[in-house]
């Protein structure tokens, strides 16, 4: 049976793309530096490995027919990672690469951004089979960010600016159909069901949690911003009809 490798397997998107890579009965390997907290499906194999050794990526991808590639570093290291990956998998029959990147990399002005957009230029000129899909994003993302502002008076949110997020299970039931397929390059954006500015997430929010705090909508200066407020994170045309925030906050109390 083919081999499918995902790596980062037990993060937020890897552990969706195993658990409905496994529900379809396909062979999987979890690449992680540290095991899941609640464990993995059963007869998924694990291998701990960190990705910015060469090594480690040469034992990650070995014997794979295909490579889900969650692993992220949040930052500039993402460029260096993706090396490692792409090399081994010259050296270990050429597997499928299917890379999850991020809707506005190439006009949104943020570090993080440009080493995803890097990694997509990468895998472009790696002689790899690959596909790229891009996403909006996760509403555990902007859920995140009201969280992070629990204990403040207020809930800041920058002015203007929309978002479309979309469910984690709808992106990695996308990357395992991918992941079935033939290599397509870069497919067409996704994004969640809804645009909304993220003053009204916030408020949203706030109402299905229970709180009275006011929301603070910031004018934010930069180039990034303008972007965001310009909508250069959206993908209207190519919505996902799946859980909108609502859904997903009634799901996650």
């Amino acid at each position: 049976m083919s081999l499918v490798v995902v790596t980062g397997g037990t993060g937020t998107l890897g552990r969706r793309v195993v658990e409905q890579l496994v529900a379809a009965g396909r062979s999987v390997r979890v690449v992680s530096r540290r095991p899941h907290r609640g464990g993995l499906p059963a007869g998924v194999e694990f291998v701990r490995a960190d990705l910015q050794r060469r090594g480690d990526a040469d034992v990650a991808v070995a014997g794979a027919t295909v490579v889900v590639q969650c692993a992220t570093t949040y930052g500039r290291r993402d460029v260096p990672l993706a090396r490692n990956v792409i090399a081994a998998c010259r050296s270990a029959g050429r597997p499928h690469i299917v890379d999850v990147s991020i809707v506005g990399v190439d006009r949104i002005p943020i570090f993080y951004y440009r080493a995803k957009l890097e990694v997509e230029r990468l895998l472009a000129n790696s002689g790899l089979p690959w596909t790229v899909q891009r996403a909006t994003q996760f509403h555990d993302l902007v859920a995140r960010l009201f969280d992070l502002q629990r204990r403040s008076p207020v809930i800041v949110v920058p002015a203007g600016v929309r978002v479309q997020p979309v469910d984690v299970r709808d992106v990695a039931t996308r990357l395992v159909r991918l992941a079935d397929g033939a290599p397509a390059g870069r497919v067409p954006d996704i994004g969640g069901p809804e645009v909304h500015e993220l003053r009204e997430l916030a408020v949203l929010y706030q109402r299905m949690r229970g709180g009275r705090r006011p929301v603070l909508p910031v004018g934010l200066p930069g180039a990034a911003m303008r972007a965001f407020r310009a909508g250069a994170n959206l993908v209207p045309g190519d919505a996902v009809a799946g859980t909108n925030f609502t859904a997903y906050l009634t799901k996650h109390p």
